[in-house]
Parts: structure tokens; C-alpha cells; sequence
């Protein structure tokens, strides 16, 4: 199977670099960068589209759809939780550490990096039991950095800040 994942394109809290929790929609920018994958992927086709049930990544997916595939929301690829950081510029944490799989710092109440890269696991290996060809997932910077390490392994220093997708950038893995 062809899992093509996808972050969803710009929303407030990119532009203003900061962690957020809330649930936002796409910027101006963020539409034009949807709409510009949509034009670049619009000859693909995909067996189903899976996003996270996030605005942004709902927003995206729907943007996508040029097929009117059927679109399932699944919160295990929802983004991590940035509990009380919410609102704060990305400054406040070492990004480094935050993003470091073997970190034994904890950041307020955000969600444990390795609790989350398990829910994102749970899954990929749920989607390994579904029989499709293609399959389009909608869902964050984060959960681009699940994926990275599901599929390449946990780097040797367990830094993960610089391995996530950008706005609107796709990859392709075989599962």
C-alpha cells in the first residue's frame, strides 16, 4: 500500500510561531498552498483520504479531494498536545529537546513525544490490516515526524525537530 501523507497548509499559529492547541482553519496562505498541492497531485488516485478531525487538516483534505474520495477522521493522527504551551512562542522550549525522542525533559503538561508517536503507530498499523492501493492522510508537522520515525526508525540522536513535513508538502512511504 502507497500512504502519501500531507500537513496541512498555514494557519495562524505557523505564521506567529507559536504552539497552539486551538482548533484554527487555514489562512489565506494556507488555501493557496492546498490549492496549489491540489493542482500538482489532481491526476492521483487514492482509495480513501484519512485526516485528522482538526479544522486545518479537514480544511486541507477537503481542498484535496478532487476525486470526491470518501474522507475518514481519525484522532489518532490528531497533532500532538501542546497542553499549557498553547499560545506561547516556540522559544519558551529548547525545540531541539522538545522534538528529541530520548528526551527526559518534560515541557508543562504537553503530550509526551513517545505516548504520541505510539498513538500515531497504533495507526499506521491499524491502517496495514485495510486492503487499499492509495490512501492520502491530512494531518500535521508531528505527525510527519511519527511517520518519519515509523518508517526509517528513531534516528541514533533522537532528534526529530527538522524531519517533519512543511505546509502542503507530501511524501510517499509503502506500508
Amino acid at each position: 500500500m502507497k500512504v502519501y501523507i500531507v500537513r496541512h497548509g498555514q494557519v495562524p499559529h505557523n505564521a506567529l510561531k507559536q504552539y497552539n492547541t486551538k482548533d484554527e482553519d487555514l489562512t489565506e496562505l494556507g488555501i493557496t498552498q492546498a490549492e496549489e498541492l491540489k493542482d500538482k497531485i489532481k491526476n492521483m488516485k487514492f482509495d480513501i483520504i484519512i485526516s485528522s478531525p482538526l479544522m486545518r487538516a479537514k480544511h486541507t483534505a477537503n481542498i484535496l479531494n478532487v476525486n470526491n474520495n470518501k474522507i475518514i477522521y481519525n484522532d489518532l493522527i490528531r497533532e500532538r498536545s501542546y497542553g499549557d504551551l498553547s499560545g506561547k512562542p516556540v522559544e519558551v522550549t529548547n525545540r531541539e529537546e522538545y522534538w528529541n525522542y530520548y528526551t527526559t525533559i518534560q515541557y508543562g503538561t504537553s503530550e509526551n513525544i513517545k505516548l504520541f508517536f505510539e498513538r500515531v503507530y497504533k495507526f499506521l498499523d491499524e491502517l496495514k490490516k485495510e486492503d487499499y492501493e492509495n490512501v492520502l492522510i491530512v494531518a500535521h508537522s508531528g505527525v510527519s515526524k511519527a511517520f518519519y520515525g515509523y518508517f526509517n526508525g528513531i534516528p541514533e540522536d533522537g532528534k526529530f525537530l527538522n524531519l517533519g513535513l512543511k505546509n502542503c508538502e507530501i511524501k510517499e512511504y509503502i506500508l
